[in-house]
């Protein structure tokens, strides 16, 4: 709008745009006094008159071609006809995302009404049950990682990981350049490059040798003292365990930070990163106990040393007590926000993902160390096995020869990839996932939900398949 005459007048220069004069509805919160109110202050008299600059023929004047009305008996019915086209299948994938079994006592108390909200509880005196959970969610991943700190939380592991990069950057302050290993799943790297690309950051990839991160380049890059930061996984996209004995004392002796990007449920056995001797610790929590759903939802997790603590985006809450003396649970650290600092603030992070801190506060206070440990040892005892299995049939090698692996590993297959996948998902089952890059290899993934009775017809379906596919 703009002022002409000491008058309103509008203009719309979208004129591709179909316009449709909705009269007041009863729903609507404004009383026909109220849209009066609101005309006469920009001049107008009606509706009709707000609009009479829009041509005719780009008004829709006509009833929208919606369907009538159902009862709830028969949207549920629609619904459940819909969910019945969904086909659910074993997995035997990993590369990210795994099947581990959630605990019914955890969605139950996620159902609680203590916990409602995703969103930042600013107003802590009446958000006592979600400052808690997110307390306990922190302290249980700084645990973990072997790391001083849990932030609450990041998006997912890929952003997480891109937020480390921007940790280290921030950091060092004069140095923009960061070194990721190129044995990352590269959903992530993707996400890590944007990042790197809009906020001018030189990310420079370490190349991989036998399936690892060529621990000689990534030294000789490091040499040339302008490094603000290493990005490492662990275990990598193949599913190998890395050695990163003697990483971090290089990086630092050359003043740059290292970062290790770990999924979460393998830290139930693995050496921590805190251990390794990392500054950041990042990655996906999904394996904490949160279903796999279609596609999500998932949780980052990023935690670091106390030194760093400024520089790390998302909630911090602490624990204080209150003028009664009580133990209580407060916002802290709250100059780094946008709601603060604005665009000056430390990440666009908003979102508390509460309710996912929430799922996995849950399962990992339920679970312990013990239950972790032994969720991770049959989920090793089966993945071992397939492989054992699978290198039996027909088509199937040895990809990395004697790289250690946890419950997820790489096989190289001389058939159809493609053809191969798709006929065992008619038979049921999500067969490992395509290697990106690399035309003949698959990754398998077996966690704790897969029983002998599924490896057993998954192998046949292997043997059957095999016979299709091997010279397609």
């Amino acid at each position: 709008m703009k002022t002409e005459n000491g008058k309103l007048t509008r203009r719309f220069p979208f004129s591709h745009f179909r316009f449709h004069i909705v009269k007041p509805m009863k729903y609507f919160p404004h009383t026909a006094n109220d849209l009066q109110e609101m005309l006469k202050v920009v001049g107008v008299g009606s509706l009709e008159e707000l609009y009479s600059e829009i041509p005719e023929e780009l008004i829709f004047n006509k009833e929208l071609n919606l369907p009538s009305a159902m009862s709830e008996i028969e949207v549920r019915r629609v619904i459940g006809q819909l969910a019945q086209e969904n086909k659910p299948l074993v997995s035997f994938a990993g590369a990210g995302v795994y099947d581990h079994y959630t605990p019914s006592v955890v969605p139950y108390i996620a159902s609680r009404s203590e916990f409602s909200t995703s969103y930042t509880p600013y107003q802590a005196e009446i958000s006592q049950g979600t400052l808690q959970y997110i307390f306990e969610y922190q302290t249980m991943m700084a645990d973990l990682t072997g790391m001083d700190i849990s932030n609450a939380s990041m998006y997912d592991g890929s952003t997480a990981t891109a937020e480390a990069m921007m940790m280290c950057v921030a950091a060092a302050k004069k140095r923009n350049k960061v070194l990721i290993s190129e044995t990352f799943n590269p959903a992530v790297m993707r996400v890590v490059e944007t990042y790197a690309k809009y906020h001018g950051v030189d990310l420079v990839k370490v190349g991989a040798k036998d399936g690892v991160t060529d621990m000689q380049a990534l030294h000789a890059l490091l040499e040339g003292d302008d490094v603000a930061g290493v990005l490492v996984a662990q275990p990598n996209y193949y599913g190998i365990i890395e050695d990163f004995s003697g990483l971090a004392e290089k990086c630092h002796a050359h003043k740059a930070l290292l970062a290790i990007n770990t999924m979460a449920s393998a830290l139930g056995v693995l050496k921590s990163p805190g251990e390794w001797g990392a500054d950041i610790a990042c990655g996906e929590a999904q394996s904490l106990g949160i279903p796999t759903c279609y596609g999500g939802p998932y949780i980052g997790y990023l935690c670091t040393t106390n030194a760093l603590i400024r520089k790390m985006p998302g909630r911090l809450v602490g624990a204080t007590t209150d003028v009664d003396g009580k133990r209580c649970f407060v916002l802290t650290m709250q100059a780094r926000e946008q709601h603060i600092r604005r665009e000056k603030a430390t990440s666009n992070i908003c979102t508390a993902q509460g309710f996912m801190c929430l799922y996995v506060a849950s399962y990992l206070a339920l679970m312990g160390k013990k239950g972790l440990h032994e969720v991770n040892e049959i989920s090793y005892g089966g993945a071992h096995e397939l492989k054992e299995r699978l290198l039996g049939i027909e088509g199937f090698a040895e990809a990395y020869l004697g790289q250690p692996f946890l419950n997820e590993f790489t096989l190289r297959y001389s058939g159809n990839i493609d053809a191969l996948q798709g006929y065992l998902c008619q038979k049921g089952f999500i067969a490992g996932v395509k290697a990106e890059g690399k035309a003949d290899e698959m990754i398998f993934a077996v966690t704790e939900q897969r029983s002998a009775e599924e490896m057993d017809r998954f192998l046949c379906a292997i043997a059957e398949g095999v016979k299709e596919s091997i010279n397609q």
